[in-house]
């Protein structure tokens, strides 16, 4: 359920946030005051945090620039590559679960997408920044202006193309009904395998951390339909929609206050 009344937060055992677009700018550095607000929400309640990336990307854009103690950490929680992996901290960052792709649904991945792209009408910008589509080893993700693109193009891109790119999101899912397609980040589109989006992470995180979805909060800037936090919604979860990090900051404000 969509949260309006933030005195429904005080409550709230694990708060589970998305990465880009939310705690950070897209594939951007954790900032150092996004850093302070979540230190302190640690010493109060677990925390869980989903994204995209991969594993890899969480810790430099996100671990490393959190600089947590290893007592904060335990209180910690990754899902990487859409939650298709999962890890959390013991004497070191351990890995739970993955689900990863295999050469064949790989090899069908890549065709579905280049077919899109005629289909759908997207045309290779002249400048690409790095790779436009990543294989993630559980996530196959398509970026529209390349994987490292900086912010800036990024949104400039989605500000003139994104119904493009949620036209490519519905055709991509009719070439893969086997598989979940999904908006994610500014310009790209994941895919995984079937069953494994945000929902599946919640219900992981119920499983392996023992809180039931009625005590967590999500907090995501993509709770809309086709986008990469919308199958939460399904979960009964409450969750906040946010634009950007700032509302974010602002809701764990809001939390920390709360819990005074």
């Amino acid at each position: 359920m969509k949260i309006s009344n933030l005195k429904k937060l005080k409550p709230k055992k694990l708060i589970v946030f998305d990465l880009d677009g939310t705690l950070t700018p897209s594939k951007s550095p954790l900032r150092r005051d996004m850093a302070a607000l979540l230190s302190r929400l640690l010493k109060e309640k677990p925390v869980a945090v989903i994204g995209g990336g991969t594993y890899k990307q969480f810790k430099t854009q996100f671990v490393a620039h959190a600089k947590l103690p290893p007592a904060l950490m335990k209180n910690l929680f990754l899902f990487p590559t859409s939650s298709t992996t999962f890890y959390k901290y013991h004497t070191g960052w351990k890995k739970v679960y993955a689900h990863g792709l295999t050469r064949e649904q790989k090899k069908k991945i890549f065709a579905a997408l280049h077919l899109t792209f005629r289909e759908g009408g997207y045309v290779k910008p002249k400048k690409t920044y790095s790779k436009i589509i990543e294989d993630r080893g559980s996530q196959i993700t398509f970026s529209a202006v390349g994987q490292k693109a900086p912010v800036k193009i990024k949104e400039a891109w989605k500000r003139k193309y994104d119904d493009l790119r949620l036209h490519m999101t519905k055709i991509l899912q009719k070439h893969l009904p086997d598989f979940e397609v999904r908006a994610g980040g500014l310009t790209s589109i994941d895919v995984t395998k079937k069953g494994i989006d945000k929902a599946y992470g919640l219900e992981q995180i119920k499983k392996h951390l023992h809180v039931d979805i009625k005590d967590m909060l999500f907090v995501g800037d993509a709770i809309f339909p086709g986008g990469n936090d919308y199958a939460v919604v399904r979960t009964g979860v409450d969750y906040i929609p946010v634009t950007g990090p700032e509302q974010t900051k602002e809701i764990i404000r809001t939390l920390l206050k709360s819990d005074q």
